[in-house]
């Protein structure tokens, strides 16, 4: 087995030429945080199984004409981005937005890590209404907190993936943070003994 090179362009195209051990690495690489990223963009949990491996067999299909123009994970991000919306489009009569099926919607289990029963909890309590906050902002705004917050995108690749300018992307990640902090706020004194 040769030692696979740190750059992910570097290993796409060695992909391209016919190295499988390059695409595994890569998928090894980049599998959890597609999965994360469209369970958070997916309007239903049963579809997201489904968008991540189209786009896996896309990129397959495209390894033939890549040009690394753009880091990998922007490419393989929009690629996910727009099977999802092709998936939208198809399945648009069957959308019926029931915020109870998405009760999860990528929302991993907290480990304890060593804390008590009651902080375990508690923790996981914050994290809920937090991601229950983040569902509720616009789907825009929501896609690109989640590229930065929860897939480590930076500015030019969120603005890569969603294929908007740089600062519509500032933008919507502080329409987000103003809304999660407001909606976090009011729920903090709502939750305060009067």
């Amino acid at each position: 087995m040769l030692p696979q090179p740190d750059n992910d362009e570097a290993l796409m195209l060695l992909y391209c030429e016919g190295d499988l051990l390059a695409f595994k690495e890569l998928y090894q690489r980049h599998s959890h945080g597609l999965y994360r990223f469209i369970s958070w963009r997916s309007p239903r949990r049963e579809w997201v199984d489904e968008i991540v491996q189209d786009s896996w067999a896309a990129l397959h299909t495209a390894r033939a004409s890549y040009t690394p123009l753009s880091g990998f994970r922007t490419y393989l991000y929009q690629i996910a981005r727009n099977r999802l919306i092709d998936l939208l489009r198809q399945k648009e009569s069957q959308l019926v937005q029931d915020h109870d099926d998405t009760e999860s919607n990528g929302t991993a289990n907290i480990a304890h890590d060593g804390l008590s029963p009651e902080a375990a909890l508690d923790k996981k309590q914050q994290n809920d209404r937090l991601h229950a906050a983040i569902r509720t902002l616009p789907n825009d705004q929501k896609e690109a907190l989640v590229l930065q917050q929860f897939n480590g995108l930076g500015l030019e690749e969120i603005a890569q993936v969603t294929a908007v300018p740089v600062e519509t992307v500032k933008s919507r990640l502080r329409y987000a943070m103003q809304k999660l902090r407001s909606q976090l706020h009011s729920q903090t004194k709502q939750g305060e003994p009067a």
